[in-house]
């Protein structure tokens, strides 16, 4: 089971990173894009947001005694095959992997476009990913 003090530092990181975005975040994709500092507090926060769910991933299925897989979007998918996550998320989650990895390697040639439709209508997932395994938690310590 996930420490719970790891759990709750992750997740408050994830949730202060989305609060921060929401704050910043032009409503227009066209705004967002000719806004440099809206995309760099967006982009930043977007992946520290990114890395925590990962690292949060990662240490569930490594925590559990599962092979972690090589790729960050595996880990994902390793817990939808263990019922953590439902299939759906688990997929949305994946390209957010994918996305963390451009914004990690190509800052320069990011779609601001994407950056911007991800802030706007994806936050939830990570937010809704932090809540299962919050929730995984508490099932699993009332069971222990």
């Amino acid at each position: 089971m996930i420490d719970q003090a790891i759990l709750a530092r992750r997740v408050a990181a994830v949730r202060d990173a989305a609060q921060r975005i929401r704050e910043v975040l032009p409503a227009q994709p066209e705004a967002f894009a000719a806004d440099r500092s809206a995309r760099e507090i967006v982009t930043l926060n977007l992946f520290v947001a990114l890395q925590e769910c990962l690292s949060l991933a990662s240490h569930r299925v490594a925590d559990a005694g599962w092979e972690v897989p090589g790729t960050y979007a595996d880990v994902f998918r390793v817990l939808a095959e263990r019922n953590v996550l439902d299939h759906d998320l688990a997929a949305r989650m994946a390209a957010a992997a994918g996305l963390r990895n451009l914004i990690a390697r190509r800052y320069g040639a990011l779609d601001w476009d994407r950056i911007h439709d991800v802030a706007s209508h994806h936050i939830e997932d990570l937010l809704r990913f932090c809540d299962v395994l919050a929730d995984a938690a508490v099932d699993g310590a009332d069971q222990s």
